[in-house]
C-alpha cells in the first residue's frame, strides 16, 4: 500500500502544481513536456495500483463464494465448481478445494503451473494453506516470474471448515499498461511505418516524424497510400476506369457518395493533387482515429419515479472504489428514472466483451465494421471499459455498478486490435448505430484532423435526433480534437475525485461539460475489472446521462438533451462557461429532474438550443438515398 500511497501524493503534487491556490486555481499554469509526462505516468501508476487491487477483491469473492458452495453442495462437487471457475477466471492458473487440517489432494486441484511458476510459489501456498487451517484469509506480495506477475491467494468458507487455494496470473496488469501508454499519449502511437501510417502536423499537413510522445500533440495519423474523395458530379464507369489506371491500381470502397481510394504508386499528398481535377467536394488524407482512453431482478421497474430515497447498489466494488457516480448524484437521478430499454446507446469503439457476467445482460445486436464477419468482440479492452460506465448490471452483488440499469447498449466496433480505426470505420458505425435505433452514441476516439468525411457521417446521424458525445482527448492541449469539436457533438472534459481538472485532458471553448474521468473502475475483458484513465472514460458518464434523460423524457430533442446537461451543470472554475470545465461538472439527479415533462423546456438556454438557430450546424437529408442502398433499409 506504501507504493500506492506514494503515488497518490506524487499526483497530489502535480495537482497542486497545475492548480494553485487563490485565484489562479482554474488556470492550469504551463508544464513542461517532461513534467506532463510525469503527471501521466503518475496517473498510469494509480490505475495500475487501482487495477491490482480490483483484480485481488474480485478473486477473492470469487474465492469464497466457491468455497461456500462446495460446503453447501458437497466435496464431490468441488472438481466441477472449481473447474467452472477456472473457465470464467482464465487468469485463475491454479486452484484448489481444502480442508482444515488435511494436505492438498491432487484431485482436488485444476489447473496446471509451469515447473518456474510452481518453484516460485510453493513457499506463499503453502503459507495460505496454514492460514486456512486457522480460518484466515490469505494474499501474497506479488510475485514476478520471467517479466509475469502472479500472487498466492486463500479464502476461507464461512464456517472455517474448508477453502479455496488459487494461484493467479496478473495479465490484467500488463494489458492495462499497455494500453494506457497509448491511451494517455505517453508513447508515440499509433507506430510509424506500421499498415502504412504517418504522421502529419494538423495545420499544415505537412509530414512530421514523431519520435517521442509529447510529439503526439497536435499530430494527426493517415493512411499512408490512401486518399478520402467526394465528388461534385458522380464520374463515370470509364471515368473510375482512368482514374484507376492513373493512379496505379489499388482498391477504391464507397460509403454512399464518397470514396476511399488506394493506390499502389502514389501515397496521400500526390493522390489529393490529382484529385484536384475531377470536380471534387474535398480530398483529404484518410485520417486514423484512436481511443481516449474497459441477473438479480432490480428493485424497481424501468423509468420508476416513485423512490425519492437515494439508493446505494450492493454490487461488490461499488463502495470502495467508485467514487464517480456519487460525485455527479448518480444515486439521487435513480430515484427520478434508472432507464429504458426502449432508449439504445451506441457505443462506437473496440467493441465489447460479449460474454462478461457483468455486461452481457445489458447488450443487444452490435456491428463489427472491421470485419464484418464476426462479432463486435473486443480485442483491446477500451470499449468494454466504456460500455461498462454506462451499463454494468447494477445491484447484482456483482463487480461494479453502470450509471444506467436499464439503457440496452449497442456494441460498434470501429478500432482494430491495436485501438485505431479510419475515418470510413468511424464514419460507417455512426451511420450504421443510427440506422439500427441508437438515440445516443458514444465516441471516445478522436483526431485533430477536421475530417469533412467524419463530418458527413456526424450531420447525418444529428439530422437524425441523435445525441452525440465525444472525449476531447489526452494531450492537455488547446487545440481543438474531432469528432468532439464539431458543433453537432457534445465535448467532454475529465476531472478528478477533487472535482479539478485532470492533468492530461485537453480543454478549449468547444467544451461543453466535464466529468470523472481519473482511475474510474468498469468492466475488463475476461470477467475482470479495471481502472483507467482518460477523457476516454469521462464521455461514457455523459453519454449515460444523457440516455437517462431521454428515457425519462422521449420526447426531447437532441438539441433540448444537450442544453438540459449545460443547464443542470454544476459551475467549476471561472463562473460560467470557461474553457477546462465548459458548464462544469455534470449533475445526473438535477439533469433528470429538469429533464421531467413537467419540467422541460424552462430554462432560457434550453429553449434557444431549440429555436430555428441551430439551423447552422447544417443539413445531410441527401444522405437518405444512399444510406438505403448501402445497407438495405
Amino acid at each position: 500500500m506504501w507504493k500506492y500511497a506514494l503515488s497518490v501524493l506524487v499526483v497530489l503534487a502535480g495537482a497542486l502544481l497545475l492548480f494553485p491556490k487563490g485565484d489562479q486555481q482554474t488556470v492550469p499554469q504551463a508544464l513542461s513536456p517532461q513534467a506532463e509526462l510525469r503527471m501521466k505516468e503518475a496517473t498510469m501508476t494509480q490505475d495500475l495500483e487501482r487495477t491490482d487491487e480490483l483484480c485481488r477483491l474480485q478473486c477473492s469473492y470469487e474465492l469464497r463464494r466457491v468455497a461456500g458452495a462446495i460446503g453447501q453442495d458437497g466435496d464431490s462437487t468441488a472438481p466441477k465448481q472449481l473447474s467452472a471457475l477456472k473457465q470464467d477466471h482464465p487468469h485463475m492458473e491454479w486452484l484448489a478445494a481444502v480442508k482444515r487440517g488435511q494436505p492438498i489432494l491432487p484431485g482436488e486441484a485444476v489447473g496446471e503451473l509451469t515447473e518456474p511458476v510452481r518453484t516460485q510459489t510453493q513457499s506463499q501456498i503453502d503459507q495460505a494453506k496454514l492460514r486456512l487451517d486457522a480460518g484466515q484469509a490469505y494474499q501474497s506480495p506479488p510475485l514476478d516470474v520471467n517479466g509475469h506477475r502472479y500472487f498466492v491467494l486463500g479464502e476461507p468458507a464461512d464456517d472455517g471448515s474448508r477453502g479455496v487455494l488459487a494461484v493467479v496470473q496478473q495479465h490484467i496488469l500488463s494489458q492495462v499498461a499497455d494500453h494506457q501508454r497509448k491511451n494517455l499519449r505517453l508513447v508515440p502511437y499509433p507506430a510509424e511505418g506500421r499498415y502504412k501510417i504517418e504522421s502529419v502536423d494538423t495545420d499544415t499537413l505537412r509530414d512530421v516524424h514523431v519520435d517521442h510522445p509529447e510529439e503526439n500533440e497536435g499530430t494527426s495519423h493517415y493512411h499512408k497510400n490512401q486518399v478520402v474523395v467526394k465528388f461534385n458530379q458522380e464520374p463515370t464507369e470509364a471515368q473510375f476506369s482512368q482514374i484507376r489506371d492513373e493512379i496505379g491500381g489499388g482498391s477504391m470502397h464507397k460509403l454512399g457518395y464518397t470514396y476511399v481510394f488506394e493506390s499502389d504508386k502514389l501515397e496521400a499528398q500526390a493522390l489529393m493533387a490529382y484529385f484536384r481535377k475531377w470536380n471534387v467536394s474535398y480530398a483529404e488524407p484518410h485520417y486514423l482515429y484512436l481511443t481516449n482512453s474497459s441477473v438479480t431482478p432490480a428493485p424497481s421497474g424501468p423509468g420508476d419515479h416513485t423512490d425519492n430515497q437515494v439508493f446505494q447498489p450492493n454490487d461488490a466494488l461499488y463502495r470502495r472504489y467508485q467514487w464517480n457516480l456519487p460525485q455527479i448524484e448518480t444515486e439521487a437521478g435513480w430515484s427520478i428514472t434508472k432507464g429504458s430499454e426502449n432508449v439504445i446507446v451506441g457505443v462506437v469503439d473496440t467493441g465489447a466483451d460479449l460474454t462478461h457476467p457483468d455486461l452481457k445482460d445489458q447488450l443487444i445486436s452490435g456491428y463489427n465494421v472491421v470485419n464484418r464477419d464476426a462479432q463486435p468482440q473486443d480485442d483491446v479492452g477500451h470499449g468494454t471499459h466504456v460500455a461498462g460506465v454506462i451499463g454494468a448490471l447494477v445491484n447484482n452483488n456483482l463487480g461494479v455498478a453502470g450509471m444506467s440499469w436499464y439503457n440496452r447498449i449497442m456494441p460498434v466496433k470501429v478500432l482494430d486490435a491495436t485501438g485505431a480505426g479510419s475515418t470510413y470505420s468511424v464514419a460507417q458505425g455512426i451511420i450504421w448505430a443510427t440506422d439500427h435505433g441508437a438515440k445516443v452514441i458514444n465516441m471516445s476516439l478522436g483526431n485533430y484532423a477536421d475530417a469533412e468525411f467524419l463530418h458527413d457521417a456526424i450531420r447525418y446521424a444529428f439530422d437524425r435526433d441523435v445525441v452525440m458525445i465525444a472525449a476531447s482527448g489526452n494531450d492537455n492541449s488547446e487545440r481543438p480534437g474531432y469528432p468532439a469539436a464539431y458543433p453537432e457533438v457534445f465535448a467532454v472534459a475529465a476531472v478528478d475525485a477533487n472535482k479539478t481538472k485532470a492533468s492530461f485532458s485537453n480543454y478549449g471553448d468547444y467544451i461543453d461539460v466535464s466529468a470523472p474521468g481519473v482511475s474510474i473502475a468498469s468492466t475488463y475483458p475476461h470477467n475482470q475489472y479495471a481502472a483507467l484513465s482518460g477523457t476516454s472514460m469521462a464521455s461514457p458518464h455523459v453519454t449515460a446521462l444523457a440516455a437517462l434523460i431521454r428515457s425519462a423524457n422521449p420526447g426531447l430533442k437532441n438539441t433540448e438533451v444537450m442544453q438540459l446537461m449545460r443547464d443542470t451543470a454544476t459551475d467549476l472554475g471561472s463562473p460560467g462557461k470557461d474553457k477546462y470545465f465548459g458548464y462544469g461538472l455534470i449533475d445526473v439527479a438535477r439533469a433528470l429532474q429538469a429533464a421531467q415533462p413537467k419540467a422541460a423546456g424552462q430554462t432560457g438556454r434550453q429553449q434557444e438550443a431549440s429555436s430555428p438557430g441551430q439551423a447552422r450546424l447544417g443539413s445531410s437529408s441527401s444522405w437518405s438515398d444512399w444510406v438505403r442502398s448501402l445497407f438495405g433499409s
